[in-house]
């Protein structure tokens, strides 16, 4: 008899735990979907090269000794030669002027076998991050940061789209996260990934960037507490890229939203003194109730390197078609 209770209750206890773990939201695995997207890139350049294309060449611009720059510039670096992309980087000191990176800049707008540009933000304190990007030749400018590209997208026209909400618009159409009429709430309003995140997500499907139809709200580090949570618990998809440890809570998440996890944050675990990386979401609680979520590292973050790879080949693309329609 105390055996055949015993058996019940573990088979109970094992039926919750099952359950529960049925109940954890989707992850959203970016690394898998970011290299199938590698691999199709790698054909596709394959196929570019057969009409007479050059191979695409991407410089990387990094300026100062910032070692999350140069370990990003390195892996983007990686990423390019997987797929077939020519690529190097230049490396200025921390003291090179203003003029003097405006002066590399404006070599490689000139070069017909530079297709694309990066210059790994930030830059120095001395140095003005905007005019920066937008002496990238539009043409070249791969992060989409020039106010050319930026414009083109907020009125809806075809453009070189930053890669973290491209990269982030891809994962929402690879999972068909419904988007039409949804609720969505950017947290955050940085030029580079907040905003043109809150275009891609408003902006209408059936025009050149084949938006996603949401009506969105943003909001920022002027946002009282209490009023971002109101606004994420309406929230059918949340994206936060505000660089704040725990910011977004279970308490804030509505039943089977989607969240996005934009965030990248270096803590130190105290119980094993090493460093790791997280995000701005409390992944353990609020994947418990969110319908997908994605993982830092691992969701975003490779995502966006395949958009640059992805961007970089556009790039290429399109000058060889005007050198030819010349």
């Amino acid at each position: 008899m105390w055996r055949r209770s015993l058996e019940s209750l573990v088979f109970s206890i094992s039926r919750r735990y099952v359950a529960k773990e049925c109940n954890m939201a989707q992850l959203i695995d970016g690394k898998s979907i970011a290299q199938d997207i590698r691999k199709q890139l790698t054909q596709e350049l394959k196929e570019l090269l057969t009409t007479g294309c050059p191979v695409p060449h991407l410089t990387a611009v990094i300026v100062g000794e910032d070692e999350a720059s140069k370990k990003y510039v390195a892996n983007k670096m990686v990423a390019c030669r997987e797929v077939g992309i020519s690529c190097e980087t230049k490396k200025l000191p921390a003291s090179t002027t203003q003029e003097e990176l405006l002066d590399v800049i404006a070599k490689l707008n000139k070069d017909p076998q530079v297709s694309g540009i990066l210059v790994q933000l930030p830059v120095p304190d001395h140095i003005n991050e905007r005019t920066i990007c937008n002496a990238v030749h539009v043409d070249k400018d791969v992060d989409g940061f020039n106010e050319q590209n930026m414009g083109r997208l907020a009125l809806d026209m075809d453009s070189l789209v930053p890669a973290t909400p491209l990269g982030v618009k891809r994962l929402l159409e690879h999972f068909n996260i419904e988007t039409l009429g949804r609720n969505a709430v950017v947290v955050g309003r940085s030029k580079n990934v907040s905003l043109p995140m809150a275009i891609l997500l408003s902006s209408d499907g059936r025009y050149n960037t084949k938006a996603l139809d949401a009506t969105v709200t943003i909001c920022h580090r002027h946002t009282p507490p209490k009023e971002l949570a109101r606004y994420c618990r309406n929230a059918d998809i949340i994206v936060v890229a505000v660089g704040k440890v725990g910011l977004i809570t279970k308490d804030m998440i509505k039943p089977g939203a989607c969240v996005i996890d934009v965030g990248i944050n270096r803590i130190k675990d105290e119980k094993t003194g090493t460093f790791k990386l997280v995000g701005d979401v409390d992944f353990d609680e609020v994947r418990q109730v969110a319908g997908h979520i994605t993982p830092v590292p691992g969701g975003v973050g490779p995502m966006t390197v395949a958009m640059l790879l992805h961007n970089t080949l556009k790039a290429s693309k399109k000058q060889f078609s005007d050198r030819n329609s010349c």
